[in-house]
């Protein structure tokens, strides 16, 4: 029970971590083509204050093994740093007291349930989703429903990273910065990206849940991964942005404190670390594009930041 407990709520933390790729898909702040970057997912960040340079590398969180891959010059620029800094301090991952003490915020307040928020068919199609996966509906009755739809997103299986079918970039980077005897820290806490959910009214995190199902029995979600995948590899970050904001969502309104002020908040502390020593910011891709994406709020501040390979 403990290994389940721990591993599902990793699950839940990677789907903190990517919510940009999957949810957020309405801001019209992304991007435009004023500022349009090079094709590049690893950067390099000179500046006033950085004795030596540090870099930001974009993640997906989940990629199938068989389309893993490193960027041309992100050994050379893991060789160059001594500290490896994710959104979310990978370590945390691994204390299972704290992961088992936070397992309360994973449920809605008030005693609301899944069925206080969908109409009968909607509930009766969830809980025929969740009994064909040998999951019973009532085991999750009052779990928030973002936290539920990992089960439904096309591009999550739940035992991929077990099983070597999946890799994440993230737990990839923090092996190789442990084996190369380098530290590792977070952007922000596993509580923070928590409470981003809380902005997000039931009702909508419910219909979400209902139309990620959906989009899994029709195939939809798997084309949307495959089509982030290929972006994701031709590491056109422009691409990303523009599928990111151009398509539909039902958390329209939240894109700021989801994405913008995240990346914002990010900026001061990056550039506090950097010049403390040389790190790697590992980061979703997604972040890393678009005006106020962290590529062009890193040069706002005076740095120069460039492609490197």
């Amino acid at each position: 029970m403990t290994n389940y407990n721990q591993h599902f709520v990793y699950l839940l933390s990677i789907l903190l971590i990517s919510f940009q790729l999957t949810s957020c898909k309405t801001s019209k702040n992304l991007g435009n083509n004023s500022n349009t970057l090079e094709k590049s997912l690893l950067w390099q960040v000179t500046g006033p204050g950085l004795s030596k340079p540090s870099y930001v590398f974009g993640t997906i969180h989940l990629i199938d093994a068989k389309d893993y891959f490193l960027p041309k010059g992100t050994m050379s620029a893991l060789d160059n740093v001594s500290k490896v800094v994710f959104e979310l301090d990978m370590k945390e991952m691994s204390d299972m007291s704290k992961l088992m003490g936070m397992m309360n915020k994973l449920y809605m307040k008030d005693d609301k349930t899944l069925k206080d928020l969908l109409i009968e068919a909607e509930y009766k199609a969830v809980g025929d989703f969740f009994q064909e996966k040998g999951l019973p509906l009532f085991m999750f009755e009052r779990m928030k429903p973002m936290f539920l739809s990992i089960f439904a997103s096309g591009d999550v299986d739940p035992g991929g990273l077990q099983n070597g079918k999946m890799k994440s970039y993230e737990m990839e980077l923090l092996e190789m910065a442990e084996n190369s005897g380098k530290s590792s820290g977070g952007l922000e806490t596993i509580e923070f990206q928590i409470s981003l959910f809380d902005a997000i009214p039931y009702e909508a995190q419910a219909k979400m849940l209902v139309e990620a199902i959906q989009k899994g029995n029709d195939s939809e979600g798997d084309d949307e991964f495959k089509k982030m995948t290929d972006m994701y590899k031709s590491q056109d970050i422009n691409a990303m942005v523009k599928m990111i904001s151009e398509e539909g969502s039902d958390v329209s309104g939240f894109e700021d404190k989801l994405l913008t002020e995240r990346n914002k908040n990010w900026i001061p502390l990056m550039l506090e670390m950097a010049k403390k020593e040389p790190t790697l910011f590992a980061v979703g891709a997604g972040h890393l594009g678009g005006e106020n994406g962290v590529i062009n709020l890193l040069r706002k501040t005076g740095m120069k930041v460039k492609p490197f390979n």
